[in-house]
């Protein structure tokens, strides 16, 4: 087995049991991320394919999509106990395995009943790696003392980029959708192979716990603000292609731009992260990036061009790119519940922030207007960027 970190001296029960994570297991941390995003935005350019293969109408594929994140929901609650009892490398490494399974499976599956089932193990596979990453990282960026946890999260963007853009590459060139899948196996597995040793073999200070409990105090609290966070990300995702095509005027063949620039702004962000909250601290990163996201959403509200809503969604990118991981950084520190299953509930609640955000905003956009719907959005992120004096007094350096 491959040396890692450095080995100390251990009580039973504590971390210090544990071999300290070093150099590689920061590697690894990074490329966990990369898998992450890399495996679900593989699917994303599939989904016109399933869509024709299966013969189904929106409504039914929404009904299917939804499957995905209903697999995830129902896994996450769950994950860090997991973590806790066998480890990292382990979760990781079998979540990734379920990963290469279904996504082939996803290229050819051409009934419905199967395609739920796929969906529902492809969405639980998604969703456990998620929370064990960040589980990962959150004992990572302990370890060395200095802010990590923005780069691990746009190392997911960089992932999300690079698996969407080649498969994307893929399709066009004439590979069939299961040829691209196996590029996509072989990417994942390859990267396992090098760098899965370096996961850290343990996932928790405590091997023994509940199997779920529920989040109180500051995680409750950050698991809001994780919430509306991803809130105000699916409201993107969803909502601003049709924000510009119906209230701006923008071609329907440029309708992406928005959540393109969006996507852009978060990941630079991201990456520069690190060094952003190391200078200025974690509560003026939640302080001004909601007020830079809200204000993001209020210009492409109320100034109507179509160039103001492009530049208003790029600074709501840039605004919220760095509050989740500092929000993860908080679980680290805090004091109120174990990190593992902190990170788990927290995971969950912000998760469906992006399940239910969609949802929301569709409601408010039927009932007011879709603009009245982004302004409320824009008022949540205000209460996140009030929320950081809070966050600052209940977490513990």
């Amino acid at each position: 087995m491959a040396k890692m970190g450095n080995a100390l001296p251990f009580a039973e029960g504590t971390l210090s049991k544990q071999q300290v994570p070093g150099f590689w297991e920061q590697v690894s941390t990074r490329v966990a991320f990369f898998i992450a995003g890399f495996g679900i935005s593989a699917w994303a350019p599939l989904v016109p394919y399933a869509k024709a293969r299966l013969g189904v109408d929106e409504a039914a594929l929404g009904f299917l999509l939804l499957c995905l994140g209903a697999g995830s929901i129902s896994i996450m609650p769950f994950a860090g106990l997991l973590a806790a009892r066998f480890g990292c490398r382990l979760i990781i490494g079998l979540a990734s395995l379920f990963l290469c399974i279904t996504l082939p499976f996803l290229a050819t599956v051409a009934s419905i009943p199967a395609a739920v089932v796929a969906l529902l193990v492809f969405g639980a596979a998604v969703g456990m790696i998620d929370v064990v990453v960040n589980i990962q990282a959150v004992i990572v960026e302990k370890a060395s003392g200095r802010p990590m946890m923005s780069g691990f999260h746009g190392l997911w963007s960089v992932g999300g980029f690079v698996g969407a853009g080649s498969v994307s590459g893929l399709l066009e060139a004439g590979v069939s959708p299961v040829a691209a899948m196996l590029g996509v196996v072989v990417i994942i597995l390859g990267l396992l192979v090098m760098f899965g040793r370096y996961l850290l073999p343990y996932g928790s200070e405590e091997k023994q716990g509940p199997l779920f409990v529920l989040p109180k105090g500051i995680v409750l609290f950050i698991g809001i603000l994780c919430f509306i966070v991803f809130l105000a990300e699916g409201s993107m995702l969803d909502w601003s292609a049709v924000f510009l095509t119906s209230l701006r005027g923008v071609e329907l063949s440029q309708a992406g731009l928005g959540y393109s620039l969006f996507s852009v702004t978060m990941t630079i962000g991201r990456l520069t992260g690190d060094r952003i909250v190391a200078k200025f601290g974690g509560k003026n990163v939640i302080l001004f990036g909601g007020i830079g996201a809200a204000a993001g959403i209020a210009i492409a509200v109320f100034v109507p061009t179509w160039t103001a809503a492009l530049f208003g969604f790029a600074l709501l990118g840039l605004g919220s790119s760095n509050i989740v991981p500092v929000l993860y950084s908080v679980l680290g520190r805090q004091k109120v519940m174990p990190a593992n299953l902190a990170v788990s509930a927290v995971s969950t609640l912000g998760y469906s922030g992006i399940l239910a955000g969609p949802a929301l905003i569709g409601f408010m956009a039927h009932s007011i207007s879709l603009p009245f719907a982004f302004v409320v959005v824009a008022a949540t992120m205000l209460m996140v960027a009030a929320s950081s004096v809070i966050v600052a007094k209940n977490s513990t350096p």
